[in-house]
């Protein structure tokens, strides 16, 4: 379950939807009141699972034979897939996860959403139980949490594995937030910070952000030790986003307003500590075929080009892996999109604007490691991350700079066995979302193939 506005009605299974984006036009500045977008629409022609976006230059390939194998061990846990690249020589890895773990306030608020879910296996003691059962299993570095209303329990359970933690609430009635926890082991914290983005009149949400570094005998081995020492060189660091973004599918405009401030933090802090890699991490309540997944991989976006209720194509009808293709000089007809100032200036910072634009070189990690058929969409994301009564489909991601490499990443299920289990949780996971895991490497600490 997501948090903010909930739908009084369902939404529909929002599964795999592939569209084509429209070219970006050059973004002028409006001095009207309020500004009206025509363009020609181009006539699209169905065909089968093959795709291209400004993010990802070739279609996504999925396992043929390979990709059948079960998603799940036999031990109960997901699955490891692996890159194709030979990454063995790299010496500095770690691991990642980004986890949706269902606030306890949250899911006693809309039972609707859990009405065929045996109450036991909605008990917070229960659930917790599976959470932890499953981050020893995986064994992460790093963790990045949303809807954390119980803190204090997660806390107490992992700090008996070495980990520490920083935990945020939203702002307003909401009593949940996001925690990032770290191995410390692995690495210390030396910077957080975070944005309450009420402060820019965009409601309660809040992300949040860690600048952690590797300890030494972690990224660099004895015998590189005294040639580091030597040199002056200093142990890796990474900065770290975790942000749950606004439920609400109607409010485009404060969406991407809130993921604006957070690309430009991030940016910021990454400059201010020397360049360093980022990983941004959480629920952005937005499908991988949507003009928020669009920004966040291409860089920029014509808002105009975008109905405002559609920006995170929460509420598009769900489609089987379809891709659509543009027919060049084809007949057209006019669309219009609307955007007001107040809305332009939430989304934009300035109401004269209509294009966004960010300066991080985004990877989607899950694209970057290739899975099971069963289990992606042809662009490589999950088919799913969220399962409950109203809604099926990918709204959490794993987003990284070019600096770090994904070697593995841990599979998600496949549609039909998440609709075999009865939706989420049940008595093998403790959310309504599956948790999402990259083991990273730094790209400059060996070499691959």
């Amino acid at each position: 379950m997501t948090a903010g506005n909930r739908p009084d009605r369902p939404t529909g299974h929002c599964m795999a939807t592939a569209d084509a984006y429209h070219s970006l036009q050059t973004c002028s500045r409006r001095n009207t009141k309020q500004r009206k977008f025509t363009s020609r629409t181009e006539t699209l022609t169905v065909t089968h699972c093959t795709v291209q976006t400004q993010s990802h230059s070739q279609s996504y390939r999925r396992y043929g034979r390979r990709g059948r194998r079960k998603s799940v061990s036999d031990d109960g846990f997901r699955r490891w897939v692996y890159s194709m690249r030979e990454c063995s020589g790299f010496k500095d890895k770690f691991a990642i996860l980004s986890y949706n773990i269902l606030g306890v306030e949250n899911a006693s608020k809309h039972p609707d959403l859990y009405y065929d879910i045996p109450p036991k296996y909605m008990d917070w003691n229960h659930r917790k139980e599976l959470i932890c059962r499953e981050i020893n299993h995986y064994d992460p570095s790093i963790m990045c949490f949303q809807e954390v209303d119980r803190f204090s329990d997660l806390d107490d359970a992992l700090q008996k594995n070495g980990f520490e933690g920083v935990f945020k609430a939203r702002t307003g009635d909401a009593c949940d937030g996001c925690a990032i926890f770290w191995n410390t082991q692995w690495c210390t914290l030396l910077h957080e910070e975070h944005i309450e983005f009420q402060n820019f009149g965009l409601r309660n949400n809040i992300a949040q952000f860690c600048v952690l570094q590797m300890s030494p005998s972690q990224s660099i081995s004895k015998l590189d030790m005294s040639k580091s020492n030597m040199t002056g060189t200093s142990a890796r660091s990474v900065l770290v986003g975790n942000i749950h973004m606004l439920f609400n599918p109607n409010r485009g405009d404060i969406k991407l307003g809130q993921i604006r401030l957070f690309l430009e933090r991030a940016h910021r802090l990454a400059k201010e500590w020397g360049g360093i890699p980022v990983i941004l991490a959480g629920d952005l309540n937005s499908i991988p075929q949507s003009a928020i997944y669009q920004f966040m991989s291409s860089s920029t976006l014509d808002i105009l080009r975008h109905d405002r209720k559609r920006i995170s194509g929460q509420l598009d009808t769900p489609l089987k892996c379809w891709t659509f293709h543009s027919q060049q000089g084809s007949s057209a007809r006019p669309f219009m999109y609307k955007w007001n100032d107040e809305e332009l200036k939430l989304a934009t910072g300035d109401e004269q604007l209509s294009c966004l634009q960010h300066h991080l070189n985004l990877k989607s990690a899950y694209p970057g490691v290739r899975g099971n058929s069963r289990a992606r969409d042809n662009l490589g994301e999950p088919l799913a991350t969220s399962c409950h009564s109203k809604f099926m489909g990918t709204v959490d991601y794993i987003w990284h700079t070019e600096g770090l490499i994904p070697v593995r990443v841990l599979e998600t299920l496949p549609i039909d066995v998440l609709r075999k289990l009865g939706g989420l949780p049940n008595k093998n996971w403790g959310s309504d979302h599956l948790a999402l895991v990259c083991e990273f490497a730094f790209a400059d600490s060996g070499s691959s193939s």
